[in-house]
């Protein structure tokens, strides 16, 4: 059995889908059970990091599980997941970090998994650490506006990441729970290529035959997006925007190859998942 947690969530979702193709017996861990939606033959269970005790029942019989705590500057939830696996004997320990952990010039942002990774290597299970670039999936939040025939925002200027898609980030995670051979490792998880917000609406506006324009917003303006548009309080707001600070000024165009070294295929184009996925931005 592979328990898999933020089982709804962009990665965790993907991982469910993978395993369940594969065969796998999987348990999905969620607050709310009635609204997930996953195969028939998955098991969904309910979760609450914050409720003590919560997390006995789901890790019961669990082989190896994939941790996704809540994204933010408190470690609680990762360190509740790591004792309650423990307690249950769990094997193999995958956890979604993110790339930059540990890297002071990240920021605030920079910290948030620190203590949650810690915790994975220090369990006394096979663990593998996760780190990924930017989601292509985030774009998704441009959406919005494009309907409105309205600019996408640009947070981070002309800075490049190496924008990886969801699916092989899970991919990824699918084979760290399946195959002790990825045991011990961090992996920095990219695409094949570092490319930019304006980058990445041209790839978008030559997939979908239309323009993307894109504004991009100062520092303040960023600011008051994350408060209003992303409904962020005041800390996470700042943590936040360090960590785009970092990515306008160069600092996250990384790329590489840990996800042909763990698939044995190359990673996807940024321009691939716009493919798979311009229906979303239909009018």
């Amino acid at each position: 059995m592979i328990l898999v947690t933020g089982a709804t969530g962009t990665i965790g979702r993907e991982v469910v889908r993978q395993l369940t193709q594969r065969g796998e017996k999987v348990r999905a861990l969620t607050r709310d059970p009635a609204k997930a939606q996953v195969p028939p033959e998955v098991e969904v269970v309910r979760g609450d990091y914050g409720e003590p005790g919560c997390l006995d029942g789901p890790m019961t019989g669990v082989t190896a599980a994939f941790l996704v705590g809540a994204p933010g500057p408190a470690a609680a939830h990762d360190l509740a997941l790591v004792a309650a696996a423990r307690t249950a004997g769990v094997r193999r320990l995958v956890k979604l970090s993110a790339m930059g952990t540990g890297d002071p010039d990240t920021g605030p942002f920079g910290l948030w998994h620190v203590e949650g990774e810690r915790a994975v290597r220090e369990s006394g299970a096979e663990w593998t650490v996760l780190r990924p670039s930017t989601f292509a999936s985030n774009t998704l939040n441009w959406a919005e506006a494009l309907r409105a025939g309205e600019p996408v925002p640009n947070l981070t200027g002309n800075g490049a990441s190496g924008v990886i898609d969801p699916r092989d980030v899970a991919a990824v995670a699918v084979r760290a729970l399946l195959d002790g051979r990825f045991a011990g490792r961090t992996y920095t998880l990219t695409g094949p290529e570092a490319i930019s917000v304006p980058e990445q609406a041209a790839e978008l506006a030559s997939v979908l035959g239309r323009p993307v324009p894109t504004r991009d917003l100062s520092p303040d303006e960023t600011r008051d997006f994350l408060r209003t548009a992303w409904g962020l309080d005041a800390a996470r707001a700042e943590g936040v925007l360090a960590g785009l600070t970092h990515v306008r000024r160069g600092g996250n165009a990384t790329v590489t190859e840990d996800v042909p070294e763990v698939l044995g295929r190359a990673a996807r184009t940024y321009r691939a998942w716009a493919e798979d996925n311009k229906g979303a931005f239909s009018a």
